[in-house]
């Protein structure tokens, strides 16, 4: 059977999300061919005789772009069938089956891929463990196409791997819930290994661990990273781990720096406990603090990312979040972006569990796919969209994190104090600001 991945955006890295179920099919004997259209044009002629064409939706902005390419290929090649794959296929099925895709596969999605290439129906949610095979990368495009690592003045190739998926956490505005419900699979070790080793073959000097929390399994995670600096002591990584489980597993912060992690990533989300109390993210406030400093203490490089408009938020509460990203030194570990960010309120999600979410949703939107909302003070709102507006235009003229975060410190009229800055070119960071 010919089989054409397609996957339209991750975060600019090379999607694992088509190395391994493109490994898994070729090894029953399909043809397969992956195309990420983030970095390479639509391969139209592999498309227009495919007999399966699956999309690999792992995130919101990726449902979005893959739409009217899916329409396309509906018109391209009426009688192939098509299948959406991935965290956001299950979350948007509805909307995916009207137009015309037939099957959807997200949680553990390798297995279910093969079962519908044999003809097979499957759920549209798997959580079955599977035994991973190598992620077949060879018809992707090189790592020099992707996202690089920047770090005192130096570009370096970056390898995506990932070493689980799911989550054990419920946090109540985070996609992986609906999917997963509190339940995380492993990919194992030498899978793993396997992965970047190939990676770093082909220039890779840096691993991006793709996990949702790599402390969900926190000796699992060890025993990887372990392994990687012993074979490959000159290679660093990055990986994101909760707040929570940065203190309760802080003994375990210096052998991550040890073995070569340079920074990591954490979904703070706000620095106000009534807005954290609402996400259900299980960290307050000080929490936060005390990660900052323990990061620190161990020489790795914290990048929290922020939701800064909430239904909860206020045009003080927003000047508080700036005066403590400076007071604690960390303007430049905070993408730019992170400031701009608004809540989304998706299909399924236990935001919508909240009395106050639904009083202020509207219809869900089948373009944007969210339920959209309005803040209960416009000047909020307001807000939002001029701060985005302001980010977007600064980051296309080059502008760097502090000189955009002055501004931002400026149109909501605040001059932080103690306004301390580590040089960039000292915080580890890659060239790829979004996450959404």
């Amino acid at each position: 059977m010919d089989i054409v991945l397609l996957s339209t955006y991750e975060l600019g890295h090379q999607p694992f999300g088509l190395a391994s179920p493109r490994a898994w099919l070729a090894r029953e004997g399909h043809k397969v061919s992956c195309a990420d259209l983030a970095v390479e044009p639509p391969p139209w002629p592999l498309i227009e005789k495919a007999d399966l064409v699956a999309f690999y939706l792992p995130m919101h902005t990726a449902t979005r772009l893959a739409l009217p390419v899916i329409e396309r290929v509906k018109t391209l090649n009426p009688g192939a069938r098509l299948v959406c794959y991935g965290l956001y296929a299950p979350l948007n099925a509805a909307l995916l089956r009207e137009l015309g895709v037939e099957a959807i596969a997200g949680g553990e999605f390798e297995q279910a891929l093969v079962k519908l290439a044999k003809g097979e129906s499957v759920p549209d949610i798997s959580l079955e463990r599977l035994e991973f095979v190598t992620p077949d990368r060879g018809d992707l495009p090189g790592s020099r196409s992707y996202a690089r690592l920047r770090h005192n003045g130096e570009a370096k190739q970056v390898a995506y791997t990932e070493a689980s998926r799911g989550c054990k956490h419920l946090c109540r505005h985070c996609p992986v819930v609906p999917v997963y419900h509190g339940r995380f699979r492993v990919v194992q070790r030498e899978v793993v290994l396997n992965d970047i080793r190939q990676q770093v073959a082909a220039g890779a000097s840096h691993v991006t661990f793709g996990d949702p929390d790599f402390f969900n399994g926190p000796a699992h995670a060890l025993r990887i990273v372990e392994a990687l600096h012993a074979e490959f002591p000159e290679v660093t990584y990055d990986a994101t781990i909760k707040i929570e489980h940065l203190l309760k597993h802080r003994d375990l912060l210096a052998p991550l720096h040890e073995t070569g992690c340079l920074f990591i990533t954490s979904a703070a989300e706000s620095v106000d406990d009534r807005v954290l109390a609402k996400l259900e993210k299980n960290h307050t406030r000080r929490d936060f603090f005390e990660a900052v400093e323990l990061t620190r203490k161990a020489n790795l490089t914290l990048q929290p990312t922020f939701i800064a408009f909430t239904p909860w938020t206020t045009i003080e509460a927003y000047r508080d979040l700036l005066r403590v990203l400076a007071d604690l030194d960390i303007v430049e570990n905070v993408a730019s972006v992170q400031l701009a960010l608004r809540l989304l309120v998706t299909t399924d999600s236990r935001l919508l569990e909240l009395d106050d979410v639904r009083s202020l949703v509207g219809p869900f939107d089948p373009k944007l796919l969210v339920y959209p909302w309005n803040h209960p003070n416009p000047e909020v709102d307001a807000l939002a969209a001029r701060i985005f507006r302001l980010v977007h235009a600064r980051q296309r003229e080059g502008r760097t994190r502090a000189q955009i975060f002055g501004e931002i410190c400026e149109a909501v009229e605040i001059i932080p104090e103690n306004f301390r800055l580590l040089p960039r070119a000292a915080i580890p960071y890659l060239d790829e600001p979004w996450y959404c």
